[in-house]
C-alpha cells in the first residue's frame, strides 16, 4: 500500500454552508474529482460529479433553476439525484429511457455551518463528526487557504506540537525564549486520538484574551479533522480545523471558529487578520518544506513530539485495512502521557 494514498469510505469536509445559497451552485475539485454542489429551492444540499455523460462538458457551466441542472452544451437535465429527466433532442417516437442515464451523487451531510462529503463507492455507515455545545449554530468566523501540498504534510503540520515557538513567533502567541517542557495526557477518540482537558500552556497567549480559567481538550479524527474544545466558565470556544484535498499537489485548510461570548463577535475585524497570520505561518513553512520534498528524502520522525504524526499514519492504514478486510475499525492509539519541549 502506498504511503500517500488517500481515504475515500469517510466524511471530508467540502464548503461552509454561508458559501452556498438557495438556487445556487458551486463547482469544486475534492480528491481529485470534479464535483458540483448545489442547494435546492427546498435548501437541500446534494452533491453530483460534475461532468456530463453525454460530451463530458462540466454540468457547472450550465444553469441550475432550483430543482434541476440544465448542462449547457445539449440541454440535458439532471435532478439532485442525479437522474436525467429530460433530453431536449428527442422526438415523439424514439423511444428511450432518459431516467437509466444517471450523473454519479455523493453523500452530503449539513450541520453546524458546515458541508461534508463521502467520496467513497459505499453508503455511509459512519456520521461526520459533532461540533461540542454549538448544534445547530453556525461559525462565527471562517478561514480557508489552500496549501500547496500532499494531504499528509498538511495533517502532519496541523498536529505538530513542537513547531509553534519556531513557526508561530508573534506578540499574541509565543516566541523562542517561551520554550519549555510539556506534559500531556492522551487517549483514543472516535477514529483517532485527543489530548484530554487541561490548562492550556502559559506560554499560549492567545488564551488570555478569554481571562479566567480555560480548560482545553484538543481531539484529531481522520481524514484530517482537529477540533478544539475550550470552556471557560460558562462560556465555550470551539476550534474546528478541517484539511481537505483538492488533489495531489494541493490541500484546502479551513478554520471554523464557533463561540458563545457575545462581545467576541465585536471583535471580529481584529480575529480575521490575526488567524490568517497564524494560517499564513503554517503555510509559508509547507511551502518552503516543497523545496527539500521534491528530492525524496528520507523523513524522521522522533519520540514523544513526532508520536501524533506516528499515530496518524497507524490510524490511516487501520482505517484502509479494515475496509479492504470488511471487518471494524481497531483504534491503534492507547492511553498514554506524551513529553516534549515547546
Amino acid at each position: 500500500m502506498s504511503a500517500d494514498f488517500l481515504l475515500k469510505d469517510i466524511w471530508y469536509f467540502a464548503l461552509p454552508s454561508a458559501r452556498l445559497a438557495r438556487g445556487a451552485m458551486q463547482a469544486k475539485t475534492l480528491l481529485g474529482e470534479p464535483v458540483l454542489f448545489g442547494r435546492g429551492d427546498d435548501g437541500a444540499v446534494f452533491a453530483l460529479r460534475d461532468i456530463c455523460p453525454h460530451r463530458g462538458i462540466p454540468l457547472s457551466c450550465g444553469r441550475f433553476d432550483g430543482k434541476e441542472v440544465e448542462c449547457c452544451y445539449h440541454g440535458w437535465r439532471f435532478n439532485a439525484e442525479g437522474t436525467c429527466t429530460e433530453i431536449p433532442s428527442l422526438v415523439p417516437g424514439q423511444a428511450f429511457d432518459v431516467s437509466r442515464i444517471r450523473v454519479r451523487r455523493y453523500p452530503v451531510r449539513e450541520a453546524s455551518g458546515n458541508i461534508w462529503i463521502w467520496m467513497g463507492e459505499s453508503e455511509p455507515d459512519q456520521e461526520p463528526p459533532a461540533i461540542p455545545e454549538m448544534e445547530g449554530k453556525a461559525p462565527n468566523l471562517t478561514l480557508a487557504m489552500e496549501f500547496p501540498c500532499f494531504l499528509d504534510h498538511a495533517v502532519v503540520g496541523l498536529m505538530d506540537p513542537a513547531h509553534g515557538p519556531f513557526v508561530h513567533q508573534s506578540w499574541f502567541w509565543r516566541s523562542r525564549k517561551s520554550i519549555h517542557e510539556k506534559a500531556k495526557a492522551f487517549g483514543p477518540a472516535p477514529f483517532g486520538f485527543a489530548m484530554k482537558r487541561h490548562t492550556p500552556s502559559r506560554n499560549s497567549g492567545a488564551y488570555k484574551i478569554l481571562g479566567g480559567a480555560p480548560e482545553t481538550e484538543i481531539s484529531f479524527r481522520l481524514p484530517g479533522i482537529r477540533i478544539e474544545h475550550i470552556r471557560n466558565g460558562r462560556h465555550t470556544v470551539v476550534n474546528l480545523t478541517t484539511v481537505t484535498p483538492l488533489d495531489a499537489t494541493r490541500t484546502e485548510v479551513t478554520n471554523s471558529l464557533y463561540w458563545t461570548m457575545g462581545w467576541a463577535d465585536l471583535l471580529k475585524p481584529l480575529f480575521r487578520p490575526i488567524a490568517r497570520r497564524f494560517l499564513g505561518q503554517d503555510r509559508d513553512v509547507v511551502v518552503q518544506q516543497q523545496q527539500g520534498l521534491k528530492h525524496n528524502p528520507p523523513l524522521m520522525l522522533i519520540k514523544d513530539a513526532d508520536t501524533m504524526a506516528r499515530w496518524y499514519y497507524q490510524l490511516k492504514n487501520e482505517m484502509q485495512r479494515s475496509r479492504d478486510e470488511g471487518r471494524p475499525f481497531e483504534n491503534p492509539v492507547k492511553d498514554t502521557v506524551l513529553r516534549w519541549r515547546s
